[in-house]
């Protein structure tokens, strides 16, 4: 099949010809009907992410099962489905305890990552082993996921926009419903308003949040975000985040979302906060950046400092609920889609994703 293929910073992506092994136990293979192109992509383009190499890149995706491993009776060849890149266990203390984001066995393919969940890999080429990107590998035409990674969704659900499901939506979304919890009447900043930004948006919006405050640098996302729900928004070109903040807010929001993940937007997220307010890391930095914050004011005001992987998602439940909350009319997904491109568009796709000039670019194998 044809995927694309990384190695390393100084070298180009590639789109060319790799093996694709069948599934193996409690696996299945997807036909890949759509793979949106993130951040965490560029993460490892730009060498600020260390993965095993080579690999397959690409972790946000939606397709077709048709073909299934050994033991699997939880899906059937033909179903529809979104791939969750984290795929739950279903064994280890968290997941008994409903806490699937944090599965021990998903955390090992995070990190150091390469393989699927019995710690081997279903890619190579010319007999060289190449290694699953988050345990998926969606830029390609197929992969070999653990079936607890493919998340059966209706069928009349857009399998070329429902992908964003898989990734953005459900890390925005889930940091406002199950991270941060966010109560209606709250007031919401959102530092940031690229796809999995302008989820929060929506989340927050969803919550029943009184003001959802959107901050970015480009006007046109923050046209989208009033769109999508946001009561105000603030340029962060022309003003000091904080001080625009604090102008609309003295006193400070419930929740401020750092969409990004930078440390110095982390820092701006922290000092956005109210009184019991918190604030929630959404977006990933680069390896070992920090950030600063004054412990003590922390303490006195009773505020939080939030880190949240996947939205705190339970894959499972919440992917299938949020593609219905999108075929009811209630959370907008076409608006987050720049274009849809061939695989081979999958390095472009990344230059207009780290200059700023896309949402979500789709690409369709």
């Amino acid at each position: 099949m044809r995927a694309v293929v990384f190695t390393s910073p100084d070298d180009p992506i590639e789109v060319t010809d790799v093996d694709l092994a069948p599934p193996g136990p409690g696996e299945v293979r997807v036909r890949i009907a759509a793979a949106g192109v993130c951040h965490s992509d560029l993460h490892v383009r730009r060498g600020e992410w260390q993965p095993p190499v080579p690999l397959v890149m690409g972790h946000e995706g939606s397709g077709t099962v048709v073909e299934l491993g050994a033991g699997v009776t939880s899906l059937a060849e033909g179903d529809h489905v979104v791939l969750s890149w984290v795929a739950p266990c279903g064994q280890c203390r968290y997941c008994r305890a409903g806490r699937e984001a944090r599965c021990q066995v998903a955390a090992t393919i995070v990190a150091p990552g390469g393989t699927l969940n019995d710690g081997t890999s279903r890619l190579s080429r010319n007999g060289e082993t190449i290694h699953h990107y988050l345990g998926v590998s969606s830029f390609a035409e197929e992969a070999v996921v653990p079936a607890s990674g493919a998340i059966k969704v209706r069928d009349d659900a857009p399998l070329d926009t429902i992908a964003l499901v898989g990734c953005a939506v459900a890390t925005g979304v889930g940091a406002v419903t199950n991270t941060a919890a966010v109560e209606p009447g709250s007031t919401v900043a959102v530092i940031g308003c690229g796809g999995v930004g302008l989820s929060v948006v929506q989340g927050a919006r969803l919550a029943g949040a009184e003001r959802i405050i959107a901050m970015d640098l480009r006007a046109g996302k923050l046209a989208l975000a009033r769109l999508l729900g946001a009561t105000d928004e603030i340029d962060v070109s022309t003003a000091d985040p904080v001080e625009a903040l604090h102008d609309l807010v003295p006193d400070g929001v419930d929740y401020a979302f750092d969409a990004i993940g930078m440390t110095a937007t982390t820092e701006q997220a922290i000092r956005m906060l109210g009184l019991g307010g918190a604030a929630v890391v959404v977006g990933l930095p680069p390896t070992g950046a920090t950030a600063r914050f004054e412990p003590l004011v922390l303490a006195e005001a009773d505020q939080r400092i939030l880190g949240s992987n996947y939205g705190s998602v339970r894959p499972a439940i919440d992917i299938p609920a949020l593609v219905d909350r999108y075929m009811d009319g209630e959370l907008s997904l076409d608006e987050l889609v720049s274009s849809r491109r061939p695989l081979e568009a999958a390095s472009a796709s990344l230059d207009d994703l780290e200059a700023g000039l896309a949402l979500r670019t789709l690409l369709i194998p």
